[in-house]
């Protein structure tokens, strides 16, 4: 990993963080991985949830600078989950475990839909305090891959990663976002099929979100202007859904925009999240 040059900040995360692993259901298969850095006694935390390709790690620039502002940052990586029900009952238990009531959910791409199909599954019992949504969507349908969803866990690995190497920019970006896309194709080297086949799944199994469980929840939505994975008509929905919610816009960032325009996005998620629950 070393010689991927995201950030000199890389190798502090990994030698400072240590990394945790929970099993919460039945089933000892599914692991839930995470990096829990900050203050223990902050009950409300911060979590991120990954892309499709990413891995817990994509986030160390977040946990280094928000843990360096007094905030509890959690970072995980999902296990294989087939269902987005089975994902939001097997999340729930894993705050049950962690003992966390209350949280802000930061999700990129399938991430944010994640945290809105939760934030959506535990309405009557409220668990989010917040939603910041990067680069997210609130509906399946638009990838137009309904109808292979079913399909996903009998591709091999090799075909299920030329499929989310699709949705990578191409064509010249600038040094950092280069970087920051060959760190997260080395993320992607590391998920199994079953992973890979699973978060495809969910990302693209017929759902959508219902914006009236979920209207008392603070929204921040972070998209940028040049070439994504979402669609322009995707923004536009988020927009609809949240017409309430706070704005980021980004003039530049594509697909990792915490990896490459971390300052930034940093910068968002504080003015996005009540910064009081984040530290009391």
């Amino acid at each position: 990993m070393e010689e991927i040059k995201v950030s000199p900040d890389y190798n502090w995360f990994r030698s400072t963080v240590p990394l945790k692993r929970f099993i919460v259901d039945d089933d000892d298969s599914k692991v839930w991985s995470l990096y829990d850095a900050g203050p223990k006694s902050i009950r409300c935390p911060i979590i991120f949830l990954p892309p499709v390709s990413g891995t817990a790690e994509v986030f160390f620039q977040q946990v280094q600078a928000l843990t360096g502002w007094g905030y509890r940052v959690i970072s995980l990586q999902y296990p294989v989950y087939w269902d987005l029900m089975e994902f939001c009952d097997g999340f729930r238990k894993l705050l049950d475990h962690l003992q966390l009531d209350k949280v802000h959910l930061f999700g990129a791409s399938l991430g944010g839909f994640l945290a809105q199909k939760f934030a959506e599954y535990t309405h009557k019992s409220p668990r989010v305090h917040s939603l910041i949504l990067c680069n997210s969507f609130s509906d399946t349908s638009i990838f137009h891959q309904t109808w292979t969803a079913n399909s996903f866990w009998l591709m091999p690995a090799f075909l299920l990663k030329k499929i989310v190497l699709g949705n990578f920019a191409k064509g010249p970006v600038d040094p950092k976002m280069a970087d920051a896309i060959d760190f997260m194709v080395d993320r992607l080297e590391t998920l199994s099929q079953s992973e890979l086949a699973s978060r495809l799944t969910l990302n693209c199994q017929n759902s959508y979100v219902e914006p009236h469980k979920i209207k008392d929840v603070a929204v921040t939505i972070i998209d940028v202007f040049d070439q994504s994975a979402l669609s322009l008509e995707a923004k536009e929905e988020m927009y609809k859904l949240y017409p309430n919610a706070r704005r980021a816009h980004l003039k530049t960032g594509g697909n990792f925009p915490y990896l490459c325009r971390s300052a930034e996005v940093n910068l968002y998620i504080q003015v996005g999240s009540d910064s009081q629950c984040f530290t009391h």
